[in-house]
């Protein structure tokens, strides 16, 4: 019926999966959780637990496959018609998590549970990458209904159950390398054969959080990574699934990407001491991704 599929990287996991386990034993229903290390050089000993849990296998790589690489893995060793695919850092919230999920193993499905963020972890040092969670992630099913029935894609990989019949038609793109923009691919893709993306209040609490320098780094590398996917020509439809590549666009149409360029050089710094503070606002993170967009392509096109 259901295989839980877990990729991991440098992260200890056996708290998640006894939970998932002892919920999964309740319903006495026929499932499997694989745990799979991409690479990974940190907690092995103490994830190898795992092996030690029926229905469990915990399997180590080498080498390091990448984000899509590993969640394609999985899926090819999965030996049930539906999986549930979860990131390695999250902490499950709910007695009825798995159950959930369960009832929608009967059909072709792809369903988001959501993500949750822990209300009691309030460190400044984590400020932009909780308030951009609480705020830009942390939304109700309602409002993420809502928002696929407009077209605007809501789908993160972060907790989700998909058919596995459906996955592969699609399966991740193992060609994208980086940080960032295979969720939006993915979920492209989806919608691309026909299917809809239904979302459920089914979150996990979000643990593996960035620091403000460390989510600012990453935005820059996802940000690159987006250009880059953009300029090779085979994803026409980011224009309309990325809001800040449809900013950019309209930018380069006005032919202000050389002043906007500037104007990162210009307020760097001063935006980047707001989004590490302890109150960052996300309207100047936002002025800082397009600012960087132009800077960049405009270093990409010397």
């Amino acid at each position: 019926m259901l295989s839980i599929l877990i990729p991991v990287y440098n992260y200890s996991v056996v708290r998640l999966v006894r939970e998932l386990h002892r919920q999964a034993e309740q319903l006495f229903i026929d499932f499997e959780i694989i745990v799979m290390e991409d690479g990974s050089s940190e907690r092995l000993e103490e994830n190898r637990q795992i092996d030690e849990l029926s229905f469990c296998k915990y399997i180590v790589l080498e080498k390091n496959i990448g984000r899509s690489g590993i969640r394609n893995r999985l899926a090819d060793m999965a030996k049930y018609g539906h999986l549930l695919f979860l990131d390695c850092d999250a902490e499950v919230c709910s007695a009825y998590f798995v159950e959930k999920y369960v009832s929608f193993c009967r059909e072709e499905s792809v369903v988001v549970g959501g993500t949750a963020y822990d209300e009691n972890f309030n460190d400044p040092d984590y400020s932009l990458r909780l308030k951009y969670g609480r705020l830009r992630e942390a939304r109700p099913a309602t409002l993420r209904n809502k928002l696929e029935l407009n077209g605007k894609s809501n789908f993160s990989a972060f907790n989700f159950l998909i058919a596995k019949s459906i996955f592969n038609r699609i399966r991740f793109d193992e060609t994208i390398s980086g940080y960032g923009h295979e969720d939006t691919l993915f979920g492209h893709q989806i919608h691309e054969l026909g299917f809809t993306v239904f979302h459920i209040d089914n979150p996990l609490i979000h643990k593996g959080l960035d620091n403000n320098q460390v989510f600012m780094s990453k935005t820059e590398e996802g940000i690159r990574n987006l250009y880059f996917l953009f300029q090779t020509g085979r994803y026409p439809f980011l224009a309309k699934e990325s809001s800040l590549l449809n900013s950019f666009l309209t930018l380069k149409k006005m032919s202000l990407i050389d002043f906007f360029s500037w104007l990162y050089q210009i307020f760097r710094h001063p935006l980047y001491t707001n989004l590490c503070s302890s109150n960052p606002s996300l309207f100047l993170f936002d002025l800082y991704k397009l600012l960087y967009f132009c800077h960049y392509s405009k270093k990409m096109t010397r």
